[in-house]
């Protein structure tokens, strides 16, 4: 299964978004607090539409209560914009159980995270601007996910 991490989010507007791509594509949705909002916020749910009650979403106190449900064998990939190699380069396909993290809008991930796993830091390659919206790089990375591992 492919899961989507937004560690510490902070608009909603963002994460009912981003629901909603999990829910597209059988994704489930790790909400790591603190959260920006409320998760009744009238933005969260007017991006995440009435599918909204339908996203698999789980809401964790830390990341270590996350990250230790997950199973042993799964993979972890920390998509930043200090990455060292490009999304496509990743092999998304070799983990039943697939984790790709974003960080809060502001801050990106904290830099202790990633220094677990510095090789599976990961970048979308842009020019003329210094971030995408947090939609738009779980978009681009849960799709490429979802190409390698054989579509939806």
């Amino acid at each position: 299964m492919l899961h989507i991490v937004l560690y510490q989010p902070e608009i909603p507007h963002n994460t009912g978004a981003v629901g909603r791509l999990c829910l597209a594509t059988g994704a489930r949705l790790h909400l790591i607090k603190p959260l920006g909002f409320s998760l009744e916020d009238k933005y969260l749910k007017r991006s995440g539409l009435d599918y909204w009650p339908e996203v698999d979403v789980h809401v964790w106190e830390s990341w270590e209560d996350m990250h230790a449900q997950a199973e042993a064998a799964a993979q972890f990939f920390y998509v930043e914009v200090q990455g060292t190699r490009p999304h496509w380069e990743a092999d998304f396909t070799p983990a039943e159980d697939m984790y790709l993290v974003f960080g809060p809008e502001t801050r990106g991930i904290p830099p202790e995270l990633m220094q677990t796993q510095p090789e599976r830091v990961l970048r979308i390659p842009m020019l003329g601007t210094r971030s995408l919206n947090l939609a738009t790089a779980v978009a681009i990375t849960l799709y490429e996910a979802v190409r390698q591992r054989g579509g939806v």
